[in-house]
């Protein structure tokens, strides 16, 4: 049994374009279970890094989510970004009842309904861009609006809400220390909108996504009216910025690899798979998300984790698993390999991983279609990249055709 580790001062700051964070990589590969301290929140925590382990933790009812709550517990962001009753704090099988029930809303005949959506503002999009001219903004044109766009179309938000809403979302997300205040009155407001806007839709159901989940059943169980309220805000948070920006990220990546993306040109039927790759090969956010806590002693890669200790695991390395994916640190479009975890893994595996599939496929797989001769419209290392953020995204990708 190894020793505890002296804690490593981790502020998971690097925002180099795409490239993979080298303290990530470092401990990794010098140390797959490690002591960490966070920019925020009190005292230490585990970092676990291997695809094994990260499966471990994820899935092994011994980590628990929910014992978070109350705990100022060692995070990225001044303001913890999830709510203290949100599924993805819940543990199984309280988790599992909600799951059941959410997951219902991404029955495949809904999926088809938001298959058609996303494809109708895809075009309108696009269309505006060809009417712009070269060159534009890709992420302005289709990155920026296309997630927003949908997830509102799909939950129904009234078009005047949906920039505001974007602002809220966006300001839980900022890592500034200066920003706590506004990340909490974002939260509250986010709140306090949408527990008017599903007890609105309780009583007068439509044809969306709210409406659907207020209505399914698992047998006798229905969601109640705080959970149906947080839930909705959490589609609305993860729902829009993460594509977005991914969006964006697979964009640039494609742009500056014109092997792969002659490949893809020639073979579109490849997309979905491609796209997998994309998303495993790509580090689309910075440090770690919602930690879990051992509630018992457990021993992982020959070190012990005690009771009560906070654990974070890492996706992005789990994605770069030497051990799980040959050369993992390259991209390779024809990759034939074991899951990726950019949507995460067991009980909180990411619920509206179809629906941002989706979205996409059909981004790419028209935007490739109708502009043949996409480029880049600067030199690569002229794209600018956010650094504020917890997620990693280029501010503007201009482009020429």
């Amino acid at each position: 049994m190894e020793p505890a580790s002296t804690p490593r001062n981790c502020p998971f700051d690097y925002a180099e374009a795409l490239e993979f964070d080298p303290l990530l990589k470092q401990l990794q590969n010098d140390e797959p279970v490690a002591r960490i301290r966070l920019p925020h929140g009190d005292g230490e925590a585990w970092l676990v890094t291997g695809y094994d382990d990260v499966r471990t933790v994820t899935t092994d009812r011994r980590f628990s989510r929910s014992a978070i709550i109350g705990r100022n517990f060692p995070r990225m962001t001044p303001e913890p970004i999830v709510q203290d009753e949100a599924i993805n704090v819940m543990d199984p099988p309280a988790s599992s009842r909600l799951r059941s029930l959410i997951s219902k809303g991404f029955a495949p005949r809904h999926m088809e309904r938001m298959r058609v959506r996303t494809q109708h503002v895809v075009d309108e999009l696009l269309d505006r861009m060809e009417e712009h001219g070269s060159p534009a903004d890709l992420f302005e044109h289709l990155a920026a609006p296309l997630p927003l766009t949908t997830i509102c179309e799909v939950l129904d938000i009234p078009e005047g809400d949906h920039v505001r809403l974007r602002a809220h979302a966006r300001t839980m997300m900022d890592v500034g220390i200066d920003n706590r205040d506004n990340a909490v009155r974002a939260k509250a407001d986010l709140r306090a909108y949408f527990a008017k806007l599903t007890a609105h839709r309780r009583e007068n159901p439509g044809d969306d996504l709210i409406s659907a989940l207020a209505a399914a059943r698992d047998g006798d169980e229905l969601l109640n009216d705080q959970e149906l309220t947080v839930m909705a805000m959490v589609l609305l948070i993860t729902g829009q910025d993460t594509t977005t920006y991914e969006i964006g990220n697979i964009a640039y990546t494609l742009l500056t690899r014109p092997k792969e993306l002659a490949m893809l040109r020639a073979r579109p039927e490849m997309l979905p798979q491609a796209i997998e790759e994309l998303l495993r090969f790509i580090p689309f956010r910075k440090g770690v998300g919602i930690p879990r806590v051992a509630t018992e002693d457990v021993e992982l890669s020959g070190v012990k984790i005690r009771a009560g200790d906070i654990v974070h695991v890492s996706y992005l390395t789990a994605n770069r698993d030497g051990g799980k994916f040959d050369r993992p640190d390259e991209l390779d479009l024809e990759r034939v390999a074991p899951p990726h975890m950019t949507f995460g893994w067991g009980g909180h595996h990411c619920l509206g991983a179809p629906l941002a599939v989706t979205e996409l496929q059909v981004a790419l797989g028209t935007l490739l279609k109708r502009f043949p001769d996409l480029r880049l419209a600067k030199p690569a290392e002229e794209v600018a990249w956010n650094k504020t953020s917890i997620w990693r995204y280029p501010l503007a990708l201009p482009v020429a055709w």
